[in-house]
């Protein structure tokens, strides 16, 4: 431990300041301006060597906090790395986009502000990047197995490198034109630049795994050709449906689900050309749902140039302190102010949608909304209360019931559970021999260090049904919740 008494000399959390609304409009570069490694070390010698770090149960993938910490602290950033990359194959994608259960079961935090863990993890993978710590690993020897993962989000990718530096010949297939999946597609620029995608992708590349674009598994090639292939095929495809609104109006033009509008930037944002490019340059934005994609539409909007922006959201607000009903070490849903909601807009709770109203030409021009009532335990619109809000583009970010089901079912026979994920078993293998789930595919919609963590354990569970056995580790349990007291 670095410092005993560094909690106690700084008592407060320091984090990098976001750059001028004014300024980060006019482009789609990270909001957050370069942190100062002095006050990065500052802040990482608030961590307090727990007995008991209830950090590491926080992470799903069991990070060595209380170790990197330390090396921060002492400057000592190669040795932070190494213990970062112990557990994590991509700290700099949940540096960024992770919501940071570790900081909330943080010991620290039960009476004072806690470390800021997330920005350590960021500004240690940072730092090692910058200067060439992070090296390719190649396999010393090859086992004469293959592996196909099949989706190239955040699970896929863990799952493909840890099985490629097991020994294992992996190949990644990837429906849409990048490699990347969410990270490429759903993710917009201003939260994570897609050059921290690109240098992670190097380095898979160089030690090994092989990367198939533009190939949809079930249309391009069966899923049974896929296993005739391969020795062992891991699904990571995500929950991809997204949650409908089906009220009067819904098919109307300017109704669209989240995604088709973020990947479509994201697309534009790589150099693509996208004809009919759904925009909100020029118009009334209403963003339907509270959540980490609702915010990515309204950061979205605003940097298109929209004339307004309203985030609605059918539930209460959150409270801002920690809600007695969940206290440390649990996760707390707590109101934030992002990035995106900085930037402006109105945000309004407890309103329900009750119907997409149209314009001559068959174009949404507003949305009726009511105010949410709570009747045996439903949320419904209270009568009396409806009001339109002028609506020239509709966005739902409502979530996602699921993984895509039609292909992976009529051609494999695997079953889908009641909440629309893949069935598996303990060792994440489906009802299909040699055919395992990691990520949401099977656990729903979640976190992306969730998702490292399953494709991670995965990726063990396949090497051992391989080879008899195995050395990688084995994070988390498809079981497996958010922490719990």
């Amino acid at each position: 431990m670095a410092d005993p008494k560094g909690f106690l000399k700084t008592q407060e959390r320091e984090l990098p300041a976001r750059r001028p609304v004014s300024v980060r409009l006019m482009d789609w570069k990270e909001v957050y301006e370069q942190g100062d490694m002095a006050t990065v070390r500052r802040q990482a010698g608030r961590c307090m060597d727990c007995g008991i770090p209830f950090c590491h149960h926080g992470c799903p993938l069991g990070n060595l906090i209380p170790e990197w910490n330390d090396f921060t602290r002492r400057d000592e950033g190669r040795q932070a790395i190494e213990r970062l990359h112990a557990t994590n194959n991509f700290p700099e994608f949940t540096g960024r986009l992770c919501p940071a259960p570790c900081e909330a079961s943080c010991v620290l935090g039960i009476n004072q502000p806690p470390v800021t863990i997330k920005q350590v993890e960021v500004s240690i993978i940072d730092q090692a990047f910058a200067n060439g710590w992070v090296t390719p690993h190649p396999p010393e020897r090859l086992t004469g197995k293959t592996v196909a993962v099949v989706g190239s989000g955040p699970a896929g990718l863990a799952a493909a490198q840890q099985l490629t530096r097991a020994g294992h010949t992996v190949a990644v297939y990837e429906r849409d034109d990048r490699i990347g999946g969410l990270l490429r597609y759903g993710i917009p620029d201003f939260k994570m630049e897609k050059r921290h995608l690109e240098g992670r992708l190097t380095q898979m590349m160089a030690e090994g795994t092989r990367f198939r674009a533009g190939i949809e598994i079930g249309v391009d090639i069966s899923w049974d050709d896929l296993r005739a292939r391969y020795d062992a095929v891991i699904v990571c495809t995500g929950a991809t449906v997204p949650r409908d609104l089906p009220i009067p109006g819904r098919d109307l033009d300017g109704v669209h689900f989240a995604m088709e509008y973020l990947v479509q930037q994201n697309k534009v944002g790589a150099g693509d050309d996208i004809l009919g490019q759904i925009t909100a340059e020029g118009k009334h934005v209403v963003v339907l749902g509270g959540g980490d994609t609702g915010a990515d539409c309204i950061g979205t909007a605003h940097r298109q140039g929209a004339l307004s922006v309203t985030n609605l959201a059918i539930g209460k607000q959150p409270p801002v302190e920690r809600p007695e009903n969940q206290p440390w070490p649990m996760f707390p849903t707590l109101f934030e102010v992002s990035s995106a909601h900085e930037e402006g807009g109105e945000r309004t709770f407890l309103a329900s949608t009750v119907e997409f109203l149209s314009n001559e030409s068959g174009e949404v021009r507003a949305i009726r909304v009511a105010e949410t009532e709570f009747l045996d335990g439903r949320r419904v619109p209270k009568a009396g209360t409806e009001r339109e809000i002028p609506a020239d583009l509709v966005l739902l970010a409502l979530g996602f019931t699921g993984a895509e089901a039609d292909d992976i079912t009529g051609q494999l026979g695997t079953r889908f559970d009641q909440r629309g994920n893949i069935e598996r078993d303990s060792d994440y293998q489906s009802t299909a021999p040699g055919v395992f789930v990691a990520g949401d595919a099977g656990r729903g919609q979640s976190l992306i260090v969730w998702a490292i963590a399953e494709g991670r354990a995965a990726a063990s569970a396949v090497d051992r049904y391989l080879e008899g056995e195995t050395e990688l580790p084995f994070p988390v349990k498809p079981t497996d919740r958010a922490i719990s007291i």
